[in-house]
């Protein structure tokens, strides 16, 4: 399969705390990759280096084929990058589906006549064709983690980022977001995915990255990281 995306000596640093110290990697086409590592491992920032929100100090990134360092994020999402934060970060004053709307014009660059049936088929696509009416706001913990990828999705991408949507949820919810990023997958989306719930990484991914001091410690097969010695002594305290 094509590398998607490229990571190349990614380097970041606030003040003299190093947050990403030469980390390089490829996520192939297709593919779900799982980013584990302890708290303050340098996995949000990641994110944020890959989706334009924080700015790199050096290295490069390419997506699709495209340099995309000097991008900002706006310009990045509608090349087909998308990401979800830990926390929702929804507009709470508009409807579910008015969220939805803004994602898919300002990030998809769909038109109004494009835009009602794209957004219902990501409604139904995550569950929440019911809660359209409803002001996100309002929506209860699932429904608002279910939002959050919905409004991602909304933005067409190619290449999802999913930050700790797993965290709170019972078992049961967790299985049906498994399962929902399977159906991700399955309609030709890339994932790229931070969790620290070791069930969603062993069950939904293909391959890990561990990560610990802004470096990456590990990479492979789930369960080979998982017995990595110093996957387990840095962040299952082993």
């Amino acid at each position: 399969m094509a590398a998607l995306l490229a990571a190349e000596g990614l380097h970041k640093a606030f003040g003299a705390v190093k947050i990403a110290a030469d980390i390089s990697f490829t996520v192939a086409e297709g593919e779900v990759v799982g980013i584990i590592g302890p708290n303050g491992a340098g996995k949000t920032t990641l994110f944020g280096l890959l989706s334009g929100n924080v700015p790199l100090d050096k290295g490069r990134i390419r997506f699709d084929g495209l340099d995309v360092t000097g991008l900002p994020n706006h310009a990045r999402a509608r090349a087909g990058i998308a990401r979800t934060y830990q926390v929702p970060r929804p507009f709470t004053h508009m409807t579910v589906a008015e969220n939805l709307r803004v994602a898919a014009i300002f990030g998809g660059d769909l038109d109004e006549a494009e835009c009602d049936d794209w957004v219902a088929q990501v409604l139904a696509f995550t569950g929440l064709t019911t809660r359209a009416p409803l002001l996100a706001g309002r929506l209860g913990l699932l429904d608002r983690k279910r939002h959050e990828l919905a409004r991602a999705l909304a933005t067409r991408p190619s290449l999802l980022l999913i930050d700790e949507v797993a965290a709170g949820l019972t078992d049961g919810e967790v299985d049906d977001f498994i399962a929902l990023v399977g159906r991700i997958k399955g309609a030709g989306i890339t994932v790229v995915w931070i969790e620290h719930v070791m069930k969603t990484m062993l069950k939904a991914t293909d391959r890990l990255i561990a990560l610990a001091g802004g470096e990456i410690i590990a990479e492979g097969a789930p369960d080979v990281v998982i017995a990595d010695p110093g996957v387990r002594r840095v962040y299952l305290g082993a």
